[in-house]
């Protein structure tokens, strides 16, 4: 009888591993799955599939690490002695196969920008090449292992928490340039606005890859804190964004930077606060006690943004009509539809729009891509200046907040974007003062 005991107990043993192999690679294969393509685009699924999908979608090598570690830890309990744990091996290897392939396509996302530049942009796009070389190999990998634990990018970060309105620490801002930036450079501005869906999130936690990026390169790069819900209620996200743009404008020389060369980048809700603030220079209504105040944006960088909140054309995700009007507006949209229609991107399309580059990515499952391309059409109809689209197959919601291939190559393609936009600046305003000149000349003569 002891004899026995002791050979049933390993047997209990694999058994155990097997089926803990089974179902945690059941799990695995799953979020895999999901991250691939994402396994509900509707309603509570599609905010369900969000979070363990853009973890996979972006960190696949990480996600492929830490499933290779569990299985071999149940494969040294014994496991792949039994049908349950050969199964779940199985599942395992089909997942990691998937996982490579995701890391193979988000390569891809380099000529994705490359191809929407030039259809965008075209001779411009030359103008705009990178002044600094690529970085090295070694520096790139170390990156893409440490994803979302690389702290290196804050070594930009020259001021912090500068207060630019009177809302306490929600109205601060920080400053990212270079230590060795002239106070005189006037240097082209970035400023971003963070996402968090109007009620969460801070300066801190969005496009830090990209502000690194762009201070490395010689700019100067503004992240800001605004009011968020339900504390407030709009229009104080907007009217905290055009005052923070009012303050760049009045102060960012004393850093090194260009108040007349201010562009504006975001993600998500922030996207949707970029996008209309692009879309509405000096708007009264968004400008309550400043109106004078100069908002005027040269261009604008939207990521997964919002641009309708009316869902006019039935692109945006359903049930964010209930929660803006809950949490956001407290106001219906048969209420107050003005409100509504005022708040959205879309209703101020028009001639006047400056330079947009929009970025989205096809398994956004918090914001249908749909929307983005409308918002793309109505741009590319009505405005006079060029858009930019980059749709990066397989990427979900907030894809660039890690350092990822596709966070590595939306910084860069920003940066060759906006790098044109300013060589056209610079050429007009050369070309004027060349014609100012001669005029000048002529009345002397």
């Amino acid at each position: 009888m002891p004899r026995l005991g002791r050979t049933t107990e390993p047997r209990r043993r694999a058994r155990r591993a097997g089926h803990r192999l089974l179902a945690g690679s059941a799990l695995g294969a799953l979020t895999t799955a999901n991250a691939r393509r994402p396994l509900s685009r509707t309603g509570r699924g599609a905010v369900a599939c969000f979070f363990p999908g853009w973890i996979t979608s972006e960190l696949p090598l990480h996600a492929l690490a830490g499933q290779v570690l569990a299985t071999a830890n149940q494969a040294r309990k014994g496991a792949l002695r039994t049908p349950s744990g050969l199964v779940g091996l199985g599942l395992s290897l089909g997942s990691w196969a998937t996982l490579a392939r995701i890391w193979s396509e988000a390569a891809g996302a380099s000529e994705v920008f490359d191809t929407a530049l030039r259809e965008g942009l075209g001779e411009e796009l030359e103008e705009g090449r990178d002044p600094l070389p690529a970085a090295d190999t070694s520096v790139v990998r170390r990156r893409l292992v440490a994803g979302p634990f690389n702290p290196h990018i804050r070594t930009w970060r020259r001021a912090r928490d500068i207060a630019y309105g009177e809302a306490g620490r929600r109205n601060h801002l920080d400053i990212w340039a270079r230590a060795d930036l002239d106070p005189d450079a006037a240097a082209p501005v970035l400023l971003q606005v963070h996402g968090g869906a109007w009620v969460v999130g801070n300066k801190e936690q969005q496009a830090m890859p990209l502000m690194a990026h762009m201070a490395e390169r010689g700019w100067v790069c503004v992240s800001i804190n605004y009011r968020l819900s339900p504390r407030s209620t709009w229009p104080d996200h907007i009217v905290d964004v055009k005052r923070a743009i009012a303050w760049v404008k009045e102060h960012i020389a004393e850093h090194g930077g260009d108040p007349d060369f201010v562009a504006i980048t975001g993600g998500s809700a922030g996207g949707h606060l970029s996008s209309l603030a692009a879309l509405t220079p000096n708007e009264p209504a968004f400008q309550p006690g400043f109106e004078e105040a100069d908002t005027l944006l040269v261009a604008a960088v939207p990521f997964y943004g919002v641009y309708d909140w009316t869902n006019r054309d039935g692109t945006g995700l359903v049930g964010m009509e209930d929660f803006l009007a809950r949490h956001v507006l407290k106001t219906s949209i048969d209420e107050a539809r003005d409100v509504w229609e005022q708040a959205s991107t879309m209703s101020w399309v028009g001639p006047d729009a400056p330079p947009f580059m929009v970025v989205h990515g096809t398994n956004d499952t918090l914001v249908p891509v749909e929307q983005a391309r409308a918002f793309v059409a109505m741009l590319r109809d009505a405005s006079k200046e060029p858009v930019v689209y980059a749709e990066l197959p397989g990427a979900q919601h907030a894809f660039e907040v890690f350092d990822s291939r596709r966070t590595l190559a939306s910084a860069s393609a920003v940066h060759r974007f906006l790098a044109a936009v300013r060589a056209r600046a610079d050429h007009d305003a050369g070309t004027g003062a060349e014609v100012a000149a001669a005029g000048q000349d002529t009345v002397e003569g």
